[in-house]
C-alpha cells in the first residue's frame, strides 16, 4: 500500500509539471531580431548563419550562444540551431502563455522548430520552470525535448559506454502552488457602540 501511495504522490508531482498553460501563443507570430559580431545570409536558402556573441529574440523568446543557424521554410516557418562554447552553453527562454511562468534551457547545442513548436537541447542539458523569478522545476540529462504546444518534455540520460558507464536523469519538482487563496473578511458595519466593563 505504501509503494502504490508512493507512486500515486509521485505521479502528482509530475503532473504538476505539466499544466494547462503552453508557450506564449503570441510568439508564433513575432518577427526575429538579431544581434552578432557578424551575420551571413543566403537569400535563396533563406538561411542566416550569425557568429559571436548571438542574441535572438521572438517575441518572449530569448535564444543566446556562440553560433546561431536560423533558416525559413517556404510555408514560412523558422529553424534555429543555437551552439554554444567552452565557456557558456546555447541558452533558451520562452514565457508561458496566460501565467506568470518561464521555461527556459541551456545545453551545448539547442534545436528549434517552429512548425512543430519544439526546443531540443542537446549534451549537459538542462531544463527549468520558473514562477516568477522563483525556481519551480529542473530536469537534466544528455538532452532534453520540449513541446511547447502540449508542455510536455522528455528526458534521456548519456548513453552507455563500454565500460557500462552513462549518464543518468535528474529532475526536481516543486508542488503547484495552491489555488486556495486567503481574501481578506470585509468588517461589518454596526449602529451601536459597546460600552465596556471597566
Amino acid at each position: 500500500m505504501k509503494k502504490i501511495s508512493s507512486l500515486l504522490w509521485c505521479a502528482a508531482l509530475v503532473g504538476s509539471l505539466v499544466a494547462p498553460a503552453a508557450a506564449e501563443r503570441a510568439d508564433r507570430n513575432k518577427p526575429i531580431q538579431l544581434e552578432a559580431d557578424a551575420l551571413r545570409y543566403d537569400d535563396v536558402r533563406q538561411v542566416s548563419v550569425l557568429t559571436g556573441n548571438v542574441v535572438l529574440t521572438k517575441g518572449s523568446i530569448v535564444i543566446r550562444g556562440a553560433t546561431v543557424e536560423v533558416r525559413q521554410d517556404p510555408d514560412g516557418y523558422q529553424y534555429a540551431t543555437v551552439v554554444g562554447n567552452s565557456q557558456t552553453p546555447a541558452y533558451f527562454r520562452q514565457k508561458r502563455d496566460g501565467v506568470d511562468e518561464f521555461i527556459e534551457g541551456t545545453g551545448e547545442t539547442i534545436q528549434y522548430d517552429g512548425r512543430a513548436d519544439t526546443v531540443r537541447f542537446l549534451k549537459q542539458a538542462q531544463l527549468r520552470r520558473l514562477r516568477g523569478s522563483t525556481l519551480a522545476d529542473e530536469v537534466t540529462g544528455d538532452s532534453v525535448l520540449y513541446e511547447n504546444l502540449s508542455d510536455r518534455f522528455s528526458v534521456d540520460g548519456a548513453p552507455k559506454t563500454a565500460a557500462g558507464t552513462g549518464g543518468r536523469v535528474r529532475a526536481m519538482f516543486t508542488p503547484k502552488p495552491s489555488s486556495t487563496s486567503t481574501e481578506a473578511v470585509p468588517l461589518k458595519p454596526s449602529n451601536q457602540i459597546e460600552k465596556s466593563n471597566q
